[in-house]
């Protein structure tokens, strides 16, 4: 014969509870009919006063929903270093190339226009008219087309 363990009845599980430091729309609307249920008969609540306090709660979900709404557009902007960098295009770009062919010889200075921004591993890749795709980073100058 099976036995029961007594340690699974409902009676005799712990009964903690964690405070939430924040009060959401489902706590408000507890504490709110709990008053309701706790008020004098004699002495309703006011249903202006609770009125207004949903509207405040409205109000304020609200707000917190557009706030991280405007957070996420934010770090979308910030993410993608292809609208960074989207400004380069058209303008003229110098940056060191090695000189893979003979490493003991110096890197040169190359001078091209950015025709393209792409990305690869989360970094911006400079396509340029010459052919070449250069880091975002391996800039060194920046000008306008007309300042060659």
């Amino acid at each position: 014969m099976n036995k029961i363990d007594p340690s699974l009845f409902l009676t005799n599980q712990t009964k903690t509870r964690e405070p939430n430091p924040q009060l959401d729309k489902e706590g408000f609307l507890k504490i709110l009919m709990a008053q309701m249920q706790q008020q004098d008969p004699t002495d309703p609540m006011n249903s202006k006063e609770m009125v207004a306090q949903m509207t405040q709660l409205s109000s304020l979900e609200q707000i917190m929903n557009m706030t991280n709404s405007i957070e996420m557009l934010v770090q979308s902007q910030l993410i993608s270093p292809v609208i960074e960098y989207s400004h380069m295009i058209g303008k003229v770009v110098s940056y060191e190339k090695e000189n893979l062919a003979s490493p003991e010889e110096a890197s040169e200075n190359k001078t091209s226009e950015v025709i393209a921004v792409s990305q690869k591993d989360g970094w911006a890749i400079l396509e340029l008219e010459n052919g070449d795709k250069i880091y975002a980073d391996a800039v060194i100058t920046v000008k306008s087309k007309g300042n060659e």
